[in-house]
């Protein structure tokens, strides 16, 4: 197949793009590695600059290359196995396997050699998150290696994915180059115009610019005049051709990765031949012995006009013919098994790449492939169904899906004690409950950790008796019964090295060392670093997630902030890397609660709604975030929704059971109480702590509390509001509460100076009144703010901005993804911040204020 016709290859507007890709090459034969990212829209032209580019560079260079497709799964490290399938087995061999444990070690050893490498992924948007995971792994290590990694991206996509917003946060520094490519100018259109004999004014509007769109109304027959869209363009030139020649070009538009030339032979049989023509007219090219659309969107355009039925069809033939090969690639089986209805093939493929891509760290490609197992599980002998419910619930809880994965592994507990098999039953019943303790059920998780426990009494199994120990010592860590704890977890601890599950002894470390922290023994931090060492050695990849942490939460806690910033800093990028996102979401907490403690109120607010973006359910890890959210409202004026966060996060945090919950959520509550002047509710407070027995570990900790009540007039004995943990030094916030509580009017206008600075209206202007009621002279008046009573949070000024645009309640609660209730809690703080009456006096004041420009009607957008 050659000869194919193109309007015109050359480039244009495109010069200092493709400029800069050379100039970073040249940079990298002088030892400076780089990334350069380029986005844009579908059809922009990256594809066409990057082939520029390759064309241009060095054969010094070692190129290699690799592509992303549009599959429902992507095979795990795809666009890798691609870019380095010719290279040695030292770093093949560990792709193909897909454990990436070793792949990053390998291709970082394999980018450190002394020959440049040129290593270009393109569609990146379509990568599975273990590809995703690589790239970010290398961009960090990018001063040890000797290369230059492209990725081209589409620009719509990198805020719609987790993986992808990671990998975009990672891409900062001086060694990173950002391309966005633009449509072409008016004047661009009309270079590609000439001598076609349309208008290129109309070609401009038409096309908006868009390359490949430009290319394909130019290219369209000109006797019917210019067609109305790229889509009737396309597909025009596919209805020229001849019935058997559209029907191989139809056949090929449900394949969304590039095909071998052997392969397509197979699958179109005698229609092969009638590529040369689909060539010929610009619908396809070859390249590198394999032959693929011009671009996605001619495929689409095509595959969208074949009937259901058909493509059904179509798809049980690329299905029939991929078994046909020697090395079958498990992802697109599953694709095209799961395009084409064929549910015998989805049963003996979909498990095995779901598992393959958990390997790899592709969890969000796991779950996929799981999903589209799931429906058919019946199809499968029991205690294969039973497996595959269990897996299926593990990818839930890594996603952050806690009410799913219980749901799963219910299932798969029903399935277990049907078969019998009391190993597998109890290991599944354990996991159960974790993803009930994860689901905010601590009740629930100790029931099946007791119903574990009774099923393993009379087994002679070493690995039940160690895991129901394991899992029985963490409830008791989680529910703070500490002796019990530091009593039973050596013991378990020992047990599982009996068994042979050094994943067991990990876990058992870092919890015992959490109960020794809290219980006051210093032999607790040492405890929870052998553990993290241990599990990273031995790669035990979420039990070295969980030991980040627990590690960190400790260190927060006990106010040791020297080494906490390290650890946080290493288990984001493991947690990130490996996709463990709830524990990522704990850590990500943690920065927050740094950011809180320093006074950045700003970074500590972005973190938070990041969080709540990205897991609108969190499960038991609200007890985290859900107090801290309290504070930063109470400390932004917003009393109401503050009271409701934090006495929902209170309570909750006595139905689970949950030391750390109780802590949290009893200093937001109490907090709330002293600046609301709500001495009853701190009394309440009180009253339920004193029933409580803190542990010795966390007794100045628990004393943030106390100090906090004593301030909201509760009956606090002095035995109670202890000194102040170290952290709180370092906190500007807890500093002025401090001063407000010693009794010294000095000390009372001290804290209305800090809390000024930080911008704590509410508390601020109730020192102020009591200060006023003793008739003290020289009260600071504060600050002059621009919205009133205080300023607006992130969330109230995207709520104005949305009121300003004529959005209602229940509108904007769709538009943000939120509860109409706290819509209307964000507006009715507005409306006090801007000493406004109704809505429309909010705007009118905003906008006078110069906070909002003037109303824009976004309801269509």
């Amino acid at each position: 197949m050659s000869g194919a016709r193109r309007a015109k290859s050359v480039l244009v507007e495109r010069d200092g793009v493709l400029e800069g890709l050379v100039s970073a090459a040249k940079r990298l034969r002088a030892g400076g590695s780089s990334v350069v990212m380029m986005s844009g829209e579908a059809g922009i032209g990256k594809t066409t600059v990057i082939n520029a580019f390759v064309e241009r560079l060095d054969t010094d260079f070692r190129l290699l290359r690799g592509n992303c497709d549009d599959l429902l799964a992507p095979t795990a490290l795809g666009p890798l196995r691609e870019a380095f399938r010719d290279s040695d087995d030292g770093v093949r061999a560990p792709i193909d396997v897909g454990d990436l444990g070793s792949v990053l070690p390998a291709i970082v050893a394999d980018l450190s050699g002394k020959r440049a490498t040129v290593l270009i992924l393109e569609d990146m948007h379509w990568a599975d998150d273990a590809s995703i995971d690589v790239v970010r792994y290398l961009v960090r290590r990018l001063t040890q290696l000797n290369v230059l990694l492209v990725i081209t991206v589409r620009s719509d996509s990198l805020a719609a994915r987790r993986p992808l917003r990671a990998l975009q946060a990672a891409l900062n520094g001086a060694f990173v180059q950002r391309v966005v490519l633009g449509p072409l100018s008016p004047a661009g259109v009309r270079v590609l115009a000439e001598g076609s004999g349309r208008d290129p004014e109309y070609l401009h509007r038409l096309s908006a610019g868009n390359p490949f769109y430009l290319t394909e109304l130019l290219e369209a027959p000109g006797d019917g005049g210019t067609p109305l869209t790229v889509v009737d363009a396309v597909v025009g030139r596919a209805m020229a051709l001849d019935p058997a020649d559209r029907a191989a070009v139809e056949q090929l538009s449900i394949v969304p990765w590039p095909v071998d030339l052997d392969f397509a032979e197979r699958l179109l049989g005698e229609g092969f031949k009638g590529l040369a023509t689909a060539e010929t007219n610009g619908l396809l090219e070859l390249s590198s012995g394999t032959v693929r659309f011009r671009h996605e969107i001619a495929r689409r355009a095509i595959e969208e006009t074949i009937p259901q039925i058909r493509r059904i069809a179509m798809h049980r033939a690329v299905v029939t013919t991929l078994l046909a090969r020697v090395e079958v690639d498990s992802a697109a089986v599953v694709h095209h098994a799961v395009e084409g209805f064929d549910v015998a093939t989805i049963l003996r493929f979909a498990p095995s790449a779901a598992r393959q891509a958990a390997r790899a760290g592709s969890h969000r490609q796991a779950l996929i492939c799981f999903e589209a197992v799931v429906p058919f599980a019946d199809g499968l002998e029991a205690s294969e169904r039973a497996q595959l419910l269990d897996d299926y619930a593990w990818e839930l809880h890594i996603a952050h899906r806690f009410d799913d994965a219980v749901r799963a592994a219910g299932r798969a507990v029903g399935v277990r004690q049907e078969v019998g098999d009391v190993v597998p039953w109890i290991e599944t019943m354990l996991r159960l409950a974790r993803h009930r303790y994860m689901a905010g059920d601590t009740a629930g998780a100790i029931t099946t950790i007791e119903c574990a426990e009774q099923l393993a009494r009379p087994s002679d199994s070493a690995e039940a008796r160690a895991a129901t120990m394991t899992y029985r010592g963490m409830i008791l860590v989680q529910t703070g019964l500490l002796d019990a704890a530091i009593a039973l977890l050596p013991r378990a601890r020992d047990a599982a090295v009996q068994a042979g599950r050094p994943e067991l002894v990990s876990l058992c470390s870092n919890y015992l060392g959490v109960a020794l922290t809290d219980a006051g023994d210093a032999r607790g931090l040492a405890c929870l670093r052998d553990a993290l060492a241990s599990a990273l050695e031995g790669g035990h990849d979420e039990a070295a997630a969980r030991a980040y942490t627990n590690l960190a939460e400790i260190l927060f806690r006990h106010g040791l902030i020297d080494d906490l910033g390290s650890v946080l800093e290493a288990g984001a990028r493991f947690t990130q890397e490996r996709g463990f996102w709830s524990h990522a979401f704990g850590l990500e907490v943690h920065e927050a609660q740094c950011s809180l403690r320093r006074g950045d109120w700003d970074d500590a607010e972005r973190r938070l709604q990041s969080l709540e973006d990205s897991a609108p359910d969190p499960g038991m890890l609200a007890v985290y975030h859900q107090p801290m959210a309290a504070r930063l409202r109470l400390r932004h004026g917003d009393l109401v929704e503050a009271h409701d966060l934090a006495r929902a996060s209170w309570h909750q945090a006595w139905i689970q059971q949950s030391v750390v919950g109780i802590l949290y959520g009893g200093v937001a509550y109490a907090e709330w109480a002293w600046v609301a002047g709500r001495g009853d509710i701190a009394q309440e407070i009180h009253d339920r702590l004193a029933q409580y027995d803190v542990p010795a570990g966390l007794l100045e900790s628990f004393g943030q509390i106390y100090r906090l009540l004593a301030l909201a007039g509760a009956d606090v004995k002095a035995s109670e509001s202890i000194g102040s943990p170290p952290i709180a030094i370092r906190d500007p916030y807890e500093r002025a509460a401090g001063l407000a509580s010693s009794g010294s009017v000095g000390d009372a206008l001290q804290a209305i100076s800090i809390l000024d600075a930080l911008g704590a209206v509410a508390p601020a202007d109730d020192l102020r009144g009591q200060l006023r009621r003793l008739r003290i002279a020289g009260i600071p008046s504060g600050p002059v703010s621009r919205v009133g009573g205080g300023r607006l949070t992130r969330r109230q000024a995207e709520v104005l901005r949305l009121l300003g645009a004529g959005l209602t309640n229940a509108e904007i609660a769709a538009r943000l993804v939120v509860s109409v209730r706290t819509v209307d809690h964000h507006v009715s703080a507005i409306l006090g911040r801007l000493a406004a009456g109704t809505r429309r006096e909010a705007v009118g004041q905003a906008v006078a204020l110069g906070l909002l420009a003037a109303p824009v009607d976004e309801k269509s957008g």
